[in-house]
């Protein structure tokens, strides 16, 4: 009797249709922080937060992505005698810290706006802000655009919402120009960049929360663990499953562990195949490690 170990890759789609993450990581790299440049600058002579807040986010995502980018470099990296799961979990590490990183500027764009409500903001050019916040929406629908055509995980949904946030951002510096321009209402700028800063921190939380319970190994949140007992235990031939444990190795990669008592060790095989493809087909479990434990280890011998 030995620990029955499965590992799958039917659920693995190595498509090159799209784009590779960390491709597209970089062309948004240079999207980011170029364009970044260019509104720091705007913000800088048109004296409006919103601008220079979405600069900040765009330098901020360039961090963000370039770290992003790395994880992915290095997540490519096989194997190793240290690192026998590989070097998935940098992704993970990357989506926490740009989650994180993301949390700490929506805290400073929002205390920012707040102390410029209690001081009345200076003379915005309302056109300029308007023109660079237009040129800002294309430039992040096209990043966005990018991203998502590329392998969905983590790291790259963590680089997706810095740049959705972003465009959060370069619409209310619309909105902003536009309400300046034509009402000269100069504090609609402060009160956009709370509104934003607070859709983005919840974002970066919920991002935070989930990147964290990977870290900390947690179940998957959407895998419920005794539904997935109970279901085992309904193959013929497993009387009862204990020490189960399902956590995610990396991004798109669910392992599970368990001690499967049987009532017939040369049942195994059977038993072992048909838990496999029921975990594959229904959860899209596919790295499982199995334990049998016949009957007759239940019974303690006598003393």
């Amino acid at each position: 009797m030995g620990t029955h170990h499965g590992h799958s890759h039917a659920g693995h789609d190595h498509s090159h249709g799209k784009n590779t993450p960390l491709r597209a990581l970089i062309i948004s790299i240079f999207l980011i922080l170029g364009f970044g440049v260019i509104e720091a600058i705007g913000g800088w002579l048109s004296h409006s937060l919103a601008l220079l807040g979405d600069a900040g986010h765009m330098g901020s995502d360039g961090l963000a992505l370039i770290i992003a980018a790395f994880a992915a470099w290095v997540a490519l990296k096989p194997p190793s005698k240290k690192h026998s799961y590989g070097y998935g979990r940098a992704e993970i590490l990357a989506a926490w810290f740009s989650s994180l990183l993301l949390l700490a500027i929506s805290v400073a764009v929002i205390v920012e706006a707040v102390a410029r409500i209690h001081h009345e903001p200076k003379d915005i050019n309302g056109m300029t802000v308007m023109v660079i916040s237009v040129f800002g929406i294309f430039v992040n629908l096209l990043v966005a655009w990018i991203l998502s055509r590329s392998e969905k995980n983590l790291n790259t949904r963590a680089a997706l919402l810095h740049v959705l946030s972003d465009l959060l951002a370069s619409f209310a510096a619309l909105v902003t120009g536009a309400v300046i321009y034509f009402t000269g209402w100069v504090l609609i700028d402060p009160i956009l960049s709370i509104l934003i800063g607070v859709l983005i921190m919840v974002s970066s939380i919920r991002l935070l929360r989930e990147s964290s319970s990977i870290l900390m190994e947690g179940v998957p949140q959407h895998i419920n663990l005794e539904v997935v007992k109970q279901d085992m235990q309904t193959i013929t031939g497993v009387k009862s499953v204990h020490d189960l444990h399902i956590w995610t190795l990396s991004s798109g990669t669910v392992a599970l562990s368990a001690h499967i008592d049987i009532h017939d060790l040369s049942q195994w095989e059977q038993v072992l195949n048909k838990l496999k493809q029921r975990l594959s087909a229904e959860y899209n479990i596919n790295h499982i490690t199995l334990q049998p434990e016949p009957e007759i280890y239940d019974c303690k011998p006598c003393s």
